[in-house]
């Protein structure tokens, strides 16, 4: 099978150098100065066990490659945020013998969110969850940084909306000799929304790193359990930290931690971020079931302006993020207390 790395940043180009180095044939998708540099001079993938540099085919769009082939495998891993237009490119190319990708191929979602996956539903057949852990930065063009050992990362994968079949366990057989774990199992999104409640601190790293102190991390708990509220509210199973630390051990351990994903995207000045679909799946989650997510609803504001209006990362003091949340908090009482007084006068 061949690897069409679809947004080949911190995740999807550390997933395609792995494969490459394992024999198997990538293409790289990119844009702009990432795709400049890689093209130029091959893609610069540092890990735990040494630097390597790739000089693989790295493209902008399926034009490039004229009709896809029948074994080709679509790996999504663009930011959710860009998800649309990217399956809306890839699901129309066509593919040698007849037919479209959204028709033929599949597609497997390797984002943080859960929603990718219904987007990629609506055109395409075959749609793959990820239950991505995979310490990776990315915030210089063409170059990559994957410090995990002795394992680069786990990917859970398992068939969307649920299931397991022999596509994703031949796909997990060529994860799995590429320094991957890659579990397959038929319900991968317990996996997903248990990322997700991790993910919900990536809004406060961007705004606020370095995050110190017991303030910010008792915040932390605060968003996590709004989130774990509105996940009980909606019926929806993920899978608990036990199980979580049972099924990841010491298989992948790097030195230092890291501001995420959302940090790079401010890092980067890419003008979005991924807090509307972090943040605000719980935010979404608790309007439809009725639930207060003030905390959640706090982040997604502040990360989303910081992304379009281009702020550095780390700008907004902690004291001041603090400050914002206890309002947001006394705010979200206030109207519990006018929802209730109202309902008493209506009766």
């Amino acid at each position: 099978m061949r690897y069409i790395i679809i947004g080949a940043g911190a995740i999807g180009a550390t997933i395609g150098a792995r494969l490459a180095g394992a024999g198997h044939e990538v293409v790289l998708v990119a844009r702009g100065a990432h795709y400049a540099a890689m093209k130029a001079d091959g893609l610069r993938f540092q890990a735990a066990d040494g630097e390597y540099v790739h000089r693989l085919p790295v493209v902008e769009g399926p034009d490039a490659l004229g009709a896809l082939r029948p074994d080709d495998v679509l790996v999504l891993a663009v930011k959710t945020q860009d998800c649309e237009a990217a399956l809306h490119t890839w699901g129309a190319a066509p593919v040698a013998g007849g037919g479209t990708a959204a028709e033929r191929l599949p597609v497997l979602c390797a984002q943080n969110g859960v929603e990718s996956q219904r987007m990629a539903l609506r055109r395409f057949r075959r749609v793959y969850g990820v239950a991505v852990w995979l310490p990776a930065t990315f915030v210089e063009p063409g170059v990559v940084s994957a410090p995990g050992a002795p394992l680069t990362g786990i990917l859970h994968l398992g068939r969307h909306p649920h299931g397991v079949d022999d596509i994703v366990r031949r796909i997990a057989a060529d994860l799995e000799a590429a320094r991957f774990a890659a579990p397959v199992i038929a319900d991968v999104a317990r996996l997903q929304y248990a990322k997700l409640l991790g993910n919900l601190a990536n809004a406060i790293n961007a705004l606020s790193w370095p995050v110190a102190g017991e303030a910010a991390r008792r915040l932390y708990v605060q968003v996590r359990s709004e989130g774990e509220s509105v996940l009980r509210a909606a019926g929806i199973p993920y899978a608990s930290a036990q199980e979580l630390q049972e099924t990841h051990g010491d298989k992948v351990r790097w030195a230092g931690g890291g501001a995420g994903s959302s940090w790079q995207s401010l890092t980067r000045g890419t003008g979005t971020i991924e807090a509307d679909y972090l943040n605000g799946e719980i935010v979404l989650l608790g309007r439809l079931h009725g639930v207060a997510t003030p905390l959640n609803e706090l982040l997604q504001r502040p990360a989303t302006t910081f992304a379009r209006e281009r702020r550095p990362a780390g700008s907004l003091p902690e004291a001041e993020l603090l400050r914002l949340a206890g309002e947001a908090m006394a705010a979200s009482r206030d109207r519990d207390v006018r929802f209730g007084q109202d309902n008493h006068a209506a009766r």
